[in-house]
């Protein structure tokens, strides 16, 4: 009989969390997660109390929130905030001292007044979230038809209603400016609620579809990353990178982030690196750069219109591009190339191997060569003419007479 961990106490607690099954095991690779280190490393203390949480939302949605009625809450408590027209559910995803620093990053202005949390939120209020959540899908469904009909360059991406049923907000993507005033009337009679419609890159797009990228993990921007910074071509160029646009682009169609993620290491590496704009001269030819190992400091050069590429370190071409400024050509790219035309008697390790190999092959092609002319034997004995058999007088009955030529017959 198979035994499954849920049947068995010590395997469930053996089983390795992480990311398996499209979910987080540990919780820590979520951007809807947060971590409060400062209480977590005991300096919570230290700060001046405050009564401003941090609330989650679908989609990875933030926002901040006072607790004006002083609750006791804690992080993962589903609350009920003030969304001005209406009430909206959420969960809380930060508390204490880390919300202010948290304000500071995302630049959000301290003196203006922050909308309050209401209550925590009861199962009747957790009923009607599930009920506004289940409307989601048709509504998104029929809102595509209606785009589609009206005939709008836009795609739209995610929709998210208030848990009261009051409010539905419309993602969308465009390139251009779009008049959607029809649709948002035709909307409003088609739902009965107030339409709200927001514009969303295409990259916050991915993030609230979600997908796998081609590293095989979750999506960044669906997962953690919350800021998107802007990544160029350069990046590629920094890190050797071949600017192929199917193989640099993700799934939303703009450059992969993760660009972005080694590039510092690249910079502070490639510092090392000399700069070659020309070819190196030397006296056996011009050489070019064909490849560059920005770790190894290694470089590969090939002589022009030659297919071998010669490897040399990151000093000696620069030792060679200071003789180039100088005026001065070095006799070759290698070190070991001009120690062999220096003095050309004395060859190289395994070019002497193959020098004595050929000797004493052509020895042994001599010592056979002898030995065949040793072995022939000259022929001085001339072979014997062949006689004729004796021959014997012929008997009359053997006789034949001899036929006489006497032209062609006639007739």
């Amino acid at each position: 009989m198979q035994t499954t961990p849920a049947q068995t106490p010590a395997l469930a607690a053996a089983k390795p969390k992480g990311c398996s099954s499209g979910a987080c095991g540990t919780g820590g690779c979520n951007q809807m997660n947060s971590h409060d280190w400062l209480a977590y490393e005991g300096l919570a203390d230290l700060y001046p109390p405050t009564y401003k949480l941090e609330v989650r939302f679908k989609g990875g949605r933030k926002g901040f929130f006072a607790n004006t009625h002083r609750l006791d809450l804690v992080t993962g408590d589903a609350v009920v905030i003030d969304a001005g027209q209406g009430w909206h559910v959420g969960h809380v995803s930060l508390t204490g001292p880390l919300v202010e620093l948290q304000m500071r990053k995302k630049k959000a202005d301290p003196a203006e007044p922050l909308p309050a949390v209401l209550r925590k939120a009861s199962a009747k209020d957790l009923d009607k979230l599930t009920e506004a959540r289940n409307r989601e899908l048709p509504t998104l469904f029929r809102t595509r038809q209606l785009v589609q009909e009206a005939k709008l360059p836009m795609k739209l991406s995610d929709i998210e209603f208030q848990a009261d049923g009051s409010k539905a907000t419309f993602y969308y993507s465009s390139e251009q400016r779009i008049d959607f005033r029809e649709l948002v009337k035709l909307l409003g009679a088609e739902f009965k609620v107030r339409i709200e419609m927001r514009q969303i890159s295409l990259r916050q797009e991915a993030g609230r579809i979600g997908g796998i990228g081609v590293c095989g993990r979750e999506l960044c921007c669906s997962t953690w990353l919350t800021d998107f910074k802007t990544v160029g071509t350069t990046a590629a160029r920094y890190q050797n990178l071949s600017l192929n646009p199917a193989k640099l682009s993700g799934q939303c169609g703009r450059l992969k982030c993760c660009l972005n993620y080694e590039l510092d290491t690249y910079i502070q590496e490639i510092a090392d690196i000399p700069r070659v704009e020309r070819p190196i001269q030397t006296e056996k030819g011009d050489a070019l750069l064909q490849k560059t190992d920005i770790f190894r400091k290694r470089m590969w050069f090939a002589y022009r219109g030659e297919h071998t590429w010669h490897e040399l370190p990151t000093a000696r071409v620069a030792h060679l591009l200071s003789l180039n400024m100088q005026g001065q050509k070095a006799a070759a790219l290698t070190e070991e190339e001009e120690a062999a035309l220096r003095a050309p008697d004395e060859a190289l390790p395994i070019n002497s191997d193959l020098r004595s190999m050929d000797e004493r092959f052509r020895s042994r092609d001599r010592k056979q060569k002898a030995d065949r002319k040793a072995q022939a034997k000259p022929r001085t004995e001339a072979k014997a003419p062949r006689q004729a058999p004796p021959s014997t007088p012929p008997t009359e009955g053997d006789a034949k007479p001899k036929r006489r030529w006497r032209g062609p017959r006639k007739g």
